[in-house]
């Protein structure tokens, strides 16, 4: 390509043409125009005939500007201008060599990079040199030799960033191999503004690659911003930022569970420097237990993100007392304190078993984090032996004191103690209870305020010794250790010197106390260091080492910061191992399974992001800026103008010719036909249709304005009718009796209509009633999830039998409809439940038939799961019954009883209406009624 200044052109040999243009306007203005024809009839001789103008044997100046304008549009559009190039590739007549950084940084800009090296790789096609295309972030494993220039353009529109650094080291041995073979003619480095450890090392390389060959780097689209050290610490869950260049704008982080459900943002404030700055996330800890992915809003890139596994999670905890059985209550339980300080953020287990040589091993074997032990003085043996080598592996045991550890203990503690304890008023005692000091900044505990009225006026006392200022994490005001700790292994020992209840100090009831107990747990691993169970320590006290365990990669990241699967060149890592460090072999992502597994993130901390450093081959090589701005093809505007320009010389010769009149009607014709055209495709526009325009919108908006009865239609006529007159009769009975005044009751097609209109859905049920579809099963399903009631009637009570849930064809068919449906576990109405005292005081829900109960969702003790059917506001989403509610109710115009009951009872009728009233009430207001401010109204109008 040629360029002149800001414009280039592809085939600059074609301007040639344009020397042309003064033949071509001798030759315009030698040969003149169409002559003019003009009509000559006989008897218009005369009048048609202008004898005083003549036609000019030579094209008028203004044509033929026109014309060599066009001539020279033609030209220019052939020779393929280009406004604001990009670079072509250096000056050199052997190989060029492209060297692309593909990293984690290269997201940044990264179509600049490739359209520079695709630009770079045409230009060496055009002159026919190889390409060598090395890409930084892929290592050794692609061809590092020259090869033809289309081939390096194909791999260049596949090649996209990676989420992990560049190893530019990995590149050095095979570039020397090309350089030996054939030196490169120029080399060209698109350079991402990050650097590695070897970094400088191949920059040393590159240039001596070089040699004598033109070297150039080009840089300044910069790098992302980056997302390191994210914590769960005690208050919140932070992580840092580090952006490319200051700011005074906060940037917003994003938090994310495994579904990808956004759980909150929060804005990133930065330091001084306006680079860094944390983000923080006020969560409760068990909705930050559920983060599981932190992202840079707008940032589309790998570093933008971390992945959190269980390690950012609430660890769990064993909880073992050595109390007798008369202390396991509430209050007096030294675990009661316990699980309350370590219930809002640890998962607690109790043991199965009283036996502590069972009990410890077993919850060893749940993966357990934290092993706690409130007042165990000794350990059996073969318990001893599982705990200590759980904790060599990585468990954390504490321990306190009290009775029985006073009388003696093993050898699990942070330190020896002295038998027996220090109490208030006896020996080594002291004359008013102590407070607690202020914590070390060297402990665990630092910074943690230190109430003034926690006293403590018990304790044991460990064994002065040179080290015991360096094992004591907390002290009392006279310097004797009230918390002590020491590694062993890869675990942790801590013992509190006092009890775990309020027998010994008030600690344990003290906010100070839950926050001592959070940073404790925090100190240990999630998954826990499970031993292999009692008797596997040798009696040298070595413990069995476990097998070898490696995570496959399961989903990684890519350049883009998007979960993805992982490609061939990822390994797994070892469970064991400790920080891994992103790489080619071990790309950030998750690891293990989809239900246990490890995250690799690209940075831990801030420190890792490191600059490039081009200092040492400032004057051996030429540093330029990528191309900011695009180029743009002019080819297109001046072939558009070279056809108007036609255009205009076909108009024109029109005009010389004399045919104005012709020119005038084809151009209003043309006009005429364009606004046809546009009213035509006016017209056919389709209308916005308003709101209320068709019988479904009059029927929500009757339906949300008035509270109504629905009945589901069946099909056949006469349940239909009855139902309809039935609803309709304990609509007038409510309104008569209650202060609600419900509107006439509506039919409903369950697979059709809406149903969220209607409280209370009455469906009767026969052998004839189809199954609904799947898609309206799903319909009811979210009907009664969201609150509604449907009351099933099989009207069969005389041939189902006493129970009301027999064998009947209504009942069968009943099934089959329920079938689909995932109903909650069914039972009588209870004698005390909402449903019998809701505006009634009922003790039976007759109908027609007066013997059939009435079944309502079963009260539970527990939660119920996943369940889809669940009741709104403590309502049942179904009732059941075969006592035909419609027909007692069912009346004519008049107000007359259409069917009688069985037995004929005037009084069963209108306690089947008081059974619709308090149904309908139920599903109005739920279980208001069951509060305990109604408590003595109801025992008074029941006499008691």
């Amino acid at each position: 390509m040629t360029s002149f200044l800001p414009l280039g052109f592809t085939a600059p040999l074609v301007l040639a043409a344009l020397l042309l243009l003064p033949v071509i306007w001798w030759l315009l203005r030698l040969i003149p125009p169409s002559p003019r024809r003009v009509a000559f009839p006989p008897a218009r001789l005369l009048a048609d005939i202008d004898k005083r103008e003549e036609t000019p044997d030579n094209s008028p100046w203004w044509l033929t500007l026109l014309r060599l304008l066009l001539a020279a549009a033609i030209i220019l559009a052939l020779a393929g201008p280009i406004w604001r190039p990009l670079a072509d590739a250096p000056a050199g007549s052997g190989p060029l060599w492209i060297v692309l950084d593909n990293g984690w940084a290269s997201s940044s800009g990264w179509e600049t990079r490739r359209r520079t090296a695709e630009r770079l790789a045409e230009t060496a096609a055009d002159t026919g040199r190889p390409v060598l295309l090395a890409a930084t972030a892929e290592g050794a494993d692609q061809p590092l030799v020259p090869q033809n220039a289309r081939l390096a353009l194909e791999r260049l529109r596949v090649l996209e960033p990676r989420s992990w650094p560049t190893n530019r080291g990995e590149l050095t041995i095979g570039l020397r191999k090309a350089a030996q073979e054939t030196r490169p003619g120029s080399i060209v480095w698109l350079a991402e503004d990050a650097a590695t450890a070897g970094t400088p090392r191949f920059v040393e390389d590159l240039r001596t690659l070089a040699g004598d060959s033109e070297l150039t780097v080009m840089t300044g689209l910069g790098r992302p911003a980056v997302l390191a050290d994210a914590r769960n610490d005690i208050e919140a869950l932070t992580v840092s930022l580090l952006a490319d260049a200051p700011s005074s704008e906060p940037r917003t982080i994003r938090a994310l569970d495994m579904r990808g459900l956004t759980l909150g943002e929060a804005d990133a404030t930065f330091e001084d420097d306006g680079v860094t700055g944390a983000a923080r996330f006020d969560f409760p800890v068990e909705l930050r237990n559920d983060v599981a992915r932190l992202e840079l809003v707008g940032e589309d890139s790998a570093a933008g993100v971390q992945l959190l596994d269980d390690r950012w999670q609430r660890r769990t905890v064993g909880l073992v007392s050595g109390a007798s059985a008369d202390q396991a209550q509430p209050l007096l339980s030294p675990l009661y304190y316990l699980e309350r300080a370590l219930s809002p953020f640890a998962e607690l287990r109790r043991p199965r078993e009283e036996n502590l040589a069972e009990a410890l091993p077993d919850l060893i074997e749940q993966g357990v984090s934290v092993i706690v032990l409130a007042d165990v003085g000794r350990l059996p043996e073969g318990a001893l032996e599982a705990v200590a080598a759980w904790v060599d592996q990585g468990g954390v045991l504490v321990r306190f004191a009290g009775p029985r550890m006073a009388g003696g203990t093993d050898d699990l503690v942070p330190s020896p103690l002295r038998a027996g304890d220090r109490t208030l008023g006896g020996s080594l005692s002291w004359e008013q209870p102590q407070p607690l000091a202020s914590f070390a900044d060297t402990s665990p505990f630092a910074r943690l305020d230190v109430p003034a009225d926690v006293t403590v006026n018990r304790q044991v006392l460990a064994e002065p010794g040179p080290d015991l200022a360096d094992r004591t994490w907390a002290s009392l005001a006279d310097g004797t250790p009230l918390v002590t700790a020491s590694p062993r292994g890869r675990g942790t020992l801590v013992l509190f010197h006092v009890t775990a209840d309020t027998g010994w100090s008030n600690l344990p009831i003290s906010g100070t106390f839950v926050s001592m107990l959070r940073r404790i747990v925090a100190l240990s691993s999630t998954s826990g260091a499970r031993g292999d169970g009692a008797g596997t320590a040798a009696a040298s006290g070595t413990v069995q080492e476990p097998a070898e365990v490696l995570l496959p990669p399961v989903r990684v990241l890519d350049g883009r910061g998007r979960l993805g699967p992982p490609p061939a060149s990822a390994l797994p890592v070892s469970a064991r191992q400790g920080e891994v460090e992103a790489s080619r072999r071990h790309p950030p992502g998750l690891y293990g399974s989809d239900d246990a597994f490890r995250a690799i993130n690209l940075f831990t901390s801030l420190d890792q992001v490191m600059p490039l450093d081009l200092a040492p081959i400032e004057g051996a090589a030429t540093l330029a800026r990528y191309p900011t701005t695009e180029a743009t093809d002019l080819r297109p505007l001046l072939f558009i103008a070279a056809l108007l320009l036609l255009f205009a010389d076909a108009i024109a010769m029109m005009w010389l010719r004399g045919d104005a009149q012709g020119l005038r009607s084809r151009l209003s014709r043309g006009a005429a036909v364009l606004l046809l055209a546009g009213l035509a495709s006016a017209l056919v526009q389709p209308q916005t249709a308003r709101a209320q325009d068709t019988s479904d919108d009059l029927a929500a908006l009757e339906a949300t304005l008035d509270t109504r009865l629905a009945y589901v239609l069946t099909g056949q006529p006469d349940r239909d009718a009855t139902s309809r007159q039935g609803l309709l009769g304990l609509t007038r009975y409510i309104s008569t009796r209650t202060a609600l005044e419900p509107e006439a009751p509506v039919g409903v097609d369950i697979a059709t209509d809406e149903l969220a209109f209607y409280p209370v859905l009455y469906w009767p049920i026969s052998e004839t009633t189809p199954v609904p579809s799947p898609e309206a099963l799903a319909r009811i399903d979210t009907y009664m999830r969201n609150g509604g009631t449907i009351l099933f009637d099989t009207a069969d009570q005389l041939s189902a039998g006493i129970s009301g849930f027999g064998t009947s064809p209504a009942v069968l068919r009943l099934r089959q409809v329920l079938d689909g449906l995932d109903i909650p576990p069914l039972e009588p109405v209870p004698a005390d439940h909402v449903l019998t005292k809701a505006f009634y005081l009922l003790e039976t829900f007759p109908g027609r038939y007066a013997d059939g109960p009435l079944w309502v969702e079963a009260t539970e003790t527990q939660s119920a799961g996943d369940r889809p059917v669940r009741a709104g506001d403590g309502v049942s989403p179904l009732l059941i019954t075969g006592n035909d509610f419609a027909a007692a109710w069912a009346v004519d115009e008049a107000g007359n009883p259409l069917f009688p009951t069985v037995p004929n009872d005037a009084m069963q009728r209108e306690y089947a209406y008081r059974s619709g009233v308090n149904i309908v009430m139920y599903a109005l207001t739920g279980n208001y009624k069951a509060d305990q401010v109604h408590v003595p109204a109801l025992l008074e109008r029941l006499g008691q």
